[in-house]
């Protein structure tokens, strides 16, 4: 079997170079493009994880049923380790 030999174009330098940088011109302008495309869907992707962490916290903790009961804030308790000293207007 005999091949057949590719046909061969023949383009001059300057073409092929002016060809060069056109395409070279579109892959950095398409580059620039998806960078700002992945940065956007970085910050749309974090706003999201944060929505989900909410909605899952409150599936768990509804609002309104966080029960408290080891609160103690006596009025008259000096040894509270306040920084401000007891009042005596009470």
């Amino acid at each position: 079997m005999t091949e057949t030999p590719t046909p061969v174009e023949k383009v001059s330098q300057e073409t092929m170079l002016a060809q060069f940088r056109e395409r070279f011109q579109k892959v950095l302008a398409e580059n620039q493009e998806l960078a700002k495309k992945i940065k956007d869907n970085e910050v749309i992707a974090l706003k999201l994880q944060g929505a989900i962490e909410a909605l899952e916290y409150y599936n768990v903790n509804p609002p309104g049923t966080d029960i408290v009961d080891n609160v103690d804030i006596p009025g008259d308790d000096v040894g509270d380790g306040s920084p401000f000293p007891p009042t005596t207007e009470e």
